[in-house]
C-alpha cells in the first residue's frame, strides 16, 4: 500500500484571471482583493522603482510588475516565512530579476533599502487599532490584521521616508480611517486623491484607496471611485476589469 503524500503548507492560486500564479500558506491571513486594487491604483511607469511595504506573499507586487512592464518592486515584510514565498512568487512568475522581496521591520529598516530611492510607495496596512480588537489566534492573521508595535502613523512616516521627492505613496485602508490617514499626510504630502472603494450599487464603502505625492501643494481630491459588486453579487465591469484583466485604476 503506498504512503498519502503528505499535503504542502501552502495551496497554489492565481490572482488577475489566472495571470499571477500565488502560493499562500493554507492557514492563517489569506489573499483577498485589497492588494489587487492596491496595485492597480500605483501610478508606476516602465523602469520607476516601487517599495511594497508589508508585501507578505508578495501579491501586490506581482500584480504591479505583472502590469508595468519592466518597473522594479521591493517588497519588505517581518515574517521570513512569507518573504520566502514572496521570492518563490517572483520566480514563479517569471519577475524575479525585477521583483524581490527582503525580510525587515519597518521601525528598523534593512540598510539596503536607502531613504528617498524610490519612485512610488504601496501600503496595506493592518486595518485594525491594537486597543481596539481581539487578535486572531493565528499569529500569521493577526499579524496582517492588527496593528502591533507600528502604528498606522509609523506606516506613513516610513512610506514618507522611502519615497523620493515628488514621488507618489499608494494605501489602501477602512474608510472609517480614513481621517487619521489623512492627518497623517497633512503637510508632508499633497494632491492627495481619496478613492472610495463602494460595496455595492447605493451601499456604503468599507475600503478607500488613498494616493499622494510628497513635498507637492496641490489639494485634495475626492473622486467617485470603484463600485465593487451588482445587486446578485457579481463584480460590476468595471471591478472585473481591474481584479481578472488587470486593468489599471484611472485616480
Amino acid at each position: 500500500m503506498t504512503e498519502p503524500v503528505p499535503e504542502l503548507p501552502y495551496s497554489e492560486d492565481a490572482l488577475l484571471g489566472g495571470r499571477v500564479k500565488l502560493r499562500q500558506p493554507r492557514q492563517g491571513y489569506r489573499v483577498a482583493i485589497d492588494p489587487v486594487l492596491l496595485a492597480a491604483a500605483v501610478p508606476a511607469g516602465p523602469g520607476d522603482t516601487v517599495l511594497d511595504i508589508g508585501c507578505g506573499v508578495g501579491a501586490a507586487m506581482l500584480c504591479l510588475a505583472h502590469r508595468v512592464a519592466q518597473c522594479r518592486v521591493t517588497g519588505i515584510d517581518p515574517q521570513r516565512d512569507l518573504v520566502r514565498l514572496a521570492n518563490d512568487n517572483a520566480v514563479l512568475n517569471g519577475v524575479s530579476a525585477r521583483a524581490v522581496a527582503v525580510v525587515g521591520n519597518l521601525l528598523r529598516p534593512p540598510p539596503r533599502l536607502e531613504p528617498g530611492s524610490f519612485a512610488h510607495v504601496m501600503a496595506n496596512p493592518p486595518f485594525l487599532e491594537s486597543d481596539a480588537a481581539t487578535a486572531s489566534p493565528d499569529p500569521g492573521k493577526a499579524a496582517a490584521t492588527v496593528e502591533k508595535e507600528a502604528d498606522l502613523a509609523a506606516w506613513v512616516r516610513f512610506a514618507l521616508t522611502m519615497v523620493r521627492p515628488k514621488g507618489s505613496l499608494t494605501f489602501i485602508h477602512r474608510a472609517d480611517r480614513m481621517e487619521e490617514l489623512l492627518a497623517e499626510l497633512m503637510g508632508r504630502a499633497g494632491e492627495i486623491v481619496v478613492f472610495p472603494l463602494w460595496t455595492g450599487h447605493d451601499k456604503g464603502a468599507k475600503r478607500i484607496i488613498v494616493r499622494a505625492r510628497k513635498g507637492v501643494a496641490t489639494p485634495t481630491r475626492l473622486t467617485p471611485g470603484l463600485v465593487l459588486h451588482e445587486s446578485d453579487g457579481r463584480y460590476t465591469p468595471k471591478a472585473d476589469a481591474v481584479l481578472r484583466a488587470g486593468a489599471a485604476l484611472a485616480l
